[in-house]
């Protein structure tokens, strides 16, 4: 059983750091994508996500619900990769809901995951505050959930220029 958690910033090489982490272990692969096509630009992003998975990759799309998506692959012996919390908390955001009970459903469905799990997340804390409340709200949250479920993770890996370096 791993919990791994991966961070980075924006193009930090994170998510092709977790792909390949996850495809060294055996098992059939589960990729949980919260990642929503609001505009053309995510489309053709979400596309290329899809076009970097091979065959043995099954996708499950939880742009809000991944507790649910969670429970269900957990202990099927597969090896999930959730991509990513961030996107993940700003659909909850926008769509109103009450972010620290979410936080919390979220680490205890971590907590209780049967298997190989990996996560990624965009570290949004290193930059300046943003100068307005929906994007402080938003910058907020991120941390939380990153912070409870780094709490949770039995490894926390961050994704800096495309290297990886171990903080937990």
């Amino acid at each position: 059983m791993t919990r791994l958690f991966v961070l980075g910033g924006a193009r930090s090489g994170k998510s092709r750091y977790a792909q390949q982490r996850a495809e060294a272990l055996t098992g059939n692969h589960i990729f949980i994508a919260t990642a929503e096509a609001w505009d053309e630009e995510m489309a053709d992003r979400i596309a290329r996500h899809r076009a970097d998975r091979d065959a043995r990759w099954q996708t499950v799309d939880a742009p809000r619900d991944l507790v649910a998506a969670l429970d269900a692959a957990s202990g099927t012996g597969a090896v999930v990769l959730v991509d990513c919390l961030t996107l993940w908390a700003s659909n909850l955001l926008l769509a109103d809901t009450d972010m620290d009970a979410a936080t919390v459903a979220l680490a205890e469905a971590v907590a209780r995951f049967d298997g190989a799990l990996i996560l990624v997340a965009n570290e949004v804390g290193l930059g300046i505050v943003p100068d307005n409340a929906l994007a402080r709200r938003f910058r907020d949250a991120a941390g939380r959930i990153n912070q409870a479920v780094a709490a949770t993770a039995d490894e926390v890996m961050l994704v800096v220029a495309g290297l990886p370096m171990r903080v937990k």
